[in-house]
């Protein structure tokens, strides 16, 4: 009796496929666990190296940008001799954000936002924006408010993402 059994289990046994496949694609969520790993690991610690592909894509529109305002420059200026040199690099920075934060929200227009008050939030960061460039009209050479320029952007990009994160990263 106990053969008969041995027997059934064994066959029963080779009957079962030897790999076992998930009820579902799991590879998605582990990419984006990973990703928000790294996005969190360069959020907590500022001086991390770790860049995500948007960041490379953002630096590479960036470097583009700036290389075709460098060659571009001499014939924008005879056009308006009356700005100076430094400040169409603020114009360029300008429209490069507003076309950047207009992709995301187009992006997330589906999704539902985690607050309520994040509008009110980009229109603080948008004022603070546009004080920058009023300072920067009366001295477009100086870093420091390019550099602050830059950040009050960064912020506007990171509210949006954060603000439209989807379920799954709110963990």
């Amino acid at each position: 009796m106990m053969s008969n059994f041995d027997d059934k289990l064994a066959q029963h046994i080779s009957g079962i496929s030897k790999e076992k496949q998930p009820e579902r694609d799991l590879w998605r969520g582990i990419e984006l666990g990973i990703t928000s790993q790294q996005g969190d690991a360069s959020q907590d610690d500022a001086s991390s190296s770790t860049v995500t592909s948007k960041q490379w894509r953002a630096i590479a529109a960036s470097v583009c940008l700036v290389t075709v305002l460098w060659f571009a420059a001499p014939f924008a200026f005879k056009a308006d001799e009356s700005r100076s040199d430094g400040y169409a690099l603020i114009d360029a920075m300008s429209m490069q954000q507003q076309q950047q934060v207009n992709s995301l929200l187009a992006s997330y227009e589906s999704t539902t936002a985690l607050t309520e008050d994040w509008q009110e939030q980009l229109k603080e960061l948008d004022d603070a924006a546009d004080v920058i460039k009023a300072a920067l009209k009366d001295d477009p050479d100086n870093s420091a408010l390019i550099k602050m320029l830059h950040h009050v952007y960064q912020q506007q990009i990171a509210l949006i993402e954060r603000v439209h994160a989807p379920k799954w990263q709110q963990i």
